[in-house]
């Protein structure tokens, strides 16, 4: 009887030994694992995040008149490189030229030349020229006015005409909307049309084209400015009157240069551009490049 129940312990005794054998294996694999992590050549599946400046990845920050341009050779261009990020984002030439030169955007955009002390600030950026455009005159489609020489347009933007009835169009006070400070288009505004001269206080100021298009649309009294590849059926697009003759704004009267209101489209890079930031910007130079900027409304550069 004695020597069974040792036998029976005996075996009791090797089961336990067994398992605990079992259970500090397991417990082992578990705690390797999560003390020595895989590394991403190890883990294909492994979650990495790709920076700004790497190859595949392209930011372009800036203008929101050459926006438009932008994000469909963006999209293009992706379409044929399947491994490249071209990441587009607006907020003004200001904002273009300082992430162009500051390196906190690999390519800026700007709807103006650069100004003096810009290049002084910045001086290794480089403007490369992409297109070229109008800036029209628009007014509610309820007021077309016929036209509108240079001198008038300034003198209602800065307030020494104030009734549509005194340039042609109806009897209502006008309501002047413009852009805000970091606007390329009302840097160049600014010089071309207002010589200079400070604005109307009463100027309503917004931040986009497509934010002057929109009060423009939704205020029968209003006047404002916008890139050329805005202007649709929505909005009235004013004539300019150039000795004596109302020229419209359009691709083939900035084109021929007798439609008054023109300026460059440019991307801006910090040195002399290399890799992807030069294979994107030869891309918008060629062919297929510049049958995006007609069909984004604007004015191809002339080969």
């Amino acid at each position: 009887m004695n020597g069974k129940l040792i036998s029976l312990s005996g075996f009791i005794l090797i089961g336990l030994f067994l398992c605990a054998l079992l259970l500090c294996g397991c417990t082992g694999t578990t705690e390797t694992e999560k003390t020595v992590p895989a590394s991403a050549s190890e883990n294909p599946l492994r979650e990495t995040k790709t920076q700004p400046g790497s190859a595949g990845v392209l930011t372009i920050t800036g203008s929101t008149t050459v926006l438009p341009v932008a994000a469909q050779a963006a999209e293009r261009y992706m379409d044929t490189h399947p491994g490249v990020d071209v990441q587009v984002n607006g907020g003004g030439s200001g904002v273009g030229v300082q992430s162009a030169g500051e390196g906190t955007a690999m390519i800026g955009m700007a709807s103006r030349d650069l100004k003096k002390e810009e290049k002084e600030k910045y001086p290794g950026l480089r403007e490369h020229q992409i297109a070229i455009d109008g800036i029209a005159i628009i007014t509610h489609t309820s007021n077309p006015v016929p036209s509108l020489t240079l001198d008038q347009v300034k003198a209602i933007y800065n307030g020494n005409i104030t009734n549509w009835k005194d340039v042609g169009g109806n009897d209502a006070t006008i309501v002047v909307i413009g852009r805000d400070s970091a606007s390329g288009t009302r840097e160049f505004f600014h010089e071309k049309v207002m010589n200079k001269e400070d604005f109307v206080q009463t100027q309503l100021e917004k931040n986009s084209n497509g934010a002057v298009k929109q009060s423009v649309q939704q205020t029968p009294a209003a006047i404002g400015y916008v890139g050329l590849g805005y202007v649709d059926k929505t909005v009235h697009a004013v004539p300019i009157l150039v000795e004596g003759k109302a020229v419209a704004p359009s691709v083939e009267t900035v084109k021929d240069k007798s439609y008054p209101i023109a300026r460059p489209l440019n991307f801006l890079t910090n040195g002399d551009p290399s890799g992807l930031i030069a294979e994107f910007i030869s891309f918008i130079e060629s062919p297929e490049g510049q049958q995006i900027v007609i069909d984004e409304g604007f004015v191809p550069l002339s080969r």
